[in-house]
């Protein structure tokens, strides 16, 4: 378990990277935070599809066993207040780069959230990307969903394509968007 910095009010956070005991933790928190981001945009047809997929159990297993992907919880005083889905390699959804880290899933429970932990898993990410030596980091975010687009970009992504993502029926639109890690452009 990793303690962060902490200032005199600051509460006290930690990441753990998640196991396969953490599974169904994993699936709960993971149906939670995609429900309450996105359950307002999608028809509750769609919304119950992508969550019966993307979150089933023997798909969350695999992710979990997969040498590539890495699932991390962040707590905030204990309570899980976030995680983080990273790839590289063959586990990456889109690009393949060997140079680059995939940020997949970055959420922050409705609970937690304008308290700069979405910040935290952010950095956090990305000392993972440079402590591998990666070029950059990449993620694919929806089109429609403005306020994680502000977020990308206040973190210095920017667009360099698109891809589709499918939620249900429904085939909507990403962006595909890169940082480039400073550590490798300075060398």
């Amino acid at each position: 378990m990793k303690k962060a910095d902490e200032s005199a009010n600051a509460p006290s956070l930690f990441m753990r990277r998640c196991t396969l005991q953490d599974l169904s933790l994993l699936q709960a928190f993971s149906r939670k935070t995609y429900f309450d981001t996105f359950a307002a945009m999608n028809t509750e047809e769609n919304m119950n599809a992508y969550l019966n997929s993307a979150y089933d159990l023997d798909v969350l297993g695999k992710e979990l066993r997969n040498p590539n992907s890495y699932f991390f919880f962040l707590y905030a005083d204990g309570q899980l207040a976030g995680y983080l889905k990273l790839n590289e390699n063959d586990a990456q959804t889109d690009l393949y780069d060997p140079d680059a880290l995939e940020i997949e899933r970055i959420y922050v429970d409705k609970a937690y959230q304008r308290r700069g932990y979405g910040h935290f898993l952010m950095e956090y990410a990305i000392t993972i990307a440079a402590t591998r030596n990666k070029e950059y980091v990449w993620l694919g975010v929806w089109e429609k969903n403005e306020r994680a687009l502000q977020f990308y970009e206040r973190h210095g992504f920017y667009e360099i394509g698109t891809h589709s993502f499918t939620m249900g029926d429904d085939v909507q639109t990403d962006y595909v968007m890169r940082k480039i890690l400073q550590s490798r452009t300075l060398s």
